[in-house]
């Protein structure tokens, strides 16, 4: 069974709706264990005052330590999705670099039926859902196990 960094935003209600159907695809895909899906927004070290030096080492080296745990990386590319400028966020592209660097799968989901992909991103992934078609239903059904190769079929800038 499969343990799962789930990168996101999670700053809106929209974020976390978006956060908590992708997390229940992978509760119900047979490879996952849904024990082991870590996200970030869960564990923010709240004994020490939020952006304190403290509490942003602490976060920063809990989060790098559970991605380098996990088998593979999920990210949700879609920021401000409900607004004008849907750019992904920095955090997020963060951990999806740090992923790729330490040469941990990267799945990506993207709601945003039109935005464009960065080749980056592109070229970092193993598999692409698009939620907005089937995206989360591929996303229950993908064999995490074998990873086999899922292209984006989207524009890339």
């Amino acid at each position: 069974m499969n343990k799962i960094y789930l990168a996101a935003p999670f700053f809106s209600d929209h974020q976390q709706r978006r956060i908590q159907l992708v997390k229940k695809a992978l509760q119900n895909n047979p490879t996952i264990d849904p024990q082991n899906i870590f996200l970030p927004q869960e564990h923010q070290f709240e004994e020490e005052p939020f952006g304190s030096r403290a509490w942003q080492q602490y976060v920063f080296a809990s989060d790098i330590r559970q991605i380098q745990r996990a088998d593979i990386l999920v990210a949700i590319l879609d920021y401000k999705l409900e607004e004008s400028d849907n750019e992904s966020d920095s955090g997020t592209m963060f951990e999806i670099g740090t992923a790729y660097q330490a040469r941990i799968p990267i799945a990506i989901i993207q709601f945003d039926p039109v935005k464009k992909l960065n080749l980056m991103i592109a070229q970092s992934l193993t598999a692409y859902f698009d939620a907005s078609q089937q995206g989360l239903a591929e996303l229950t059904a993908y064999n995490f196990n074998e990873l086999k190769s899922k292209p984006a079929d989207r524009e890339v800038f």
